[in-house]
């Protein structure tokens, strides 16, 4: 399974994939990833909804990591998250990789709606949510909480 923008290619994260592949400098296995290997490896069903690597397709070098929180839940949702490597940044870069995981989530009929939350102050993220038409639905302590549902 691997999705495909104009300038990434998005791999589900397996131990594999993460060493078939070289990171940008910059990039650092985050305990979320470690964490997810473990979950992945009791259950493999969970390939696709937790974390992918953001692979940019002229380096071949992984610049990031976005995913789900999860399957969907009982409402039919998933919550998404993503990071980029410093270099990369405020290139497109997330914006394009989270565009390409939210239409692959929607194909499914079981999810209906995709949320997310930021820091109030990070406006990178909150420009990337913007330009994927997600709704800011609360302010929880210094947390927005942002959400897409899906179209008809």
């Amino acid at each position: 399974m691997e999705l495909q923008t104009e300038r990434l290619m998005l791999i589900p994260c397996t131990e594999e994939a993460l060493h078939s592949s070289a990171p940008a400098d910059d990039y650092e296995i985050g305990p979320h990833i470690s964490m997810y290997i473990t979950e992945l490896k009791e259950d493999p069903t969970l390939t696709g909804w937790g974390v992918w690597l953001v692979i940019e397709k002229q380096t071949r070098s992984i610049i990031g990591d976005i995913g789900f929180k999860g399957k969907p839940d009982a409402n039919h949702t998933v919550e998404i998250g993503y990071g980029i490597v410093p270099s990369a940044q405020n290139k497109g870069y997330a914006t394009e990789a989270v565009r390409a995981l939210i239409d692959w989530a929607f194909s499914f009929d079981h999810v209906k709606t995709i949320v997310a939350e930021c820091l109030e102050d990070n406006v990178a993220s909150i420009k990337v949510l913007e330009k994927v038409q997600m709704q800011r639905t609360a302010l929880e302590k210094n947390m927005v909480k942002w959400a897409l549902k899906k179209e008809g």
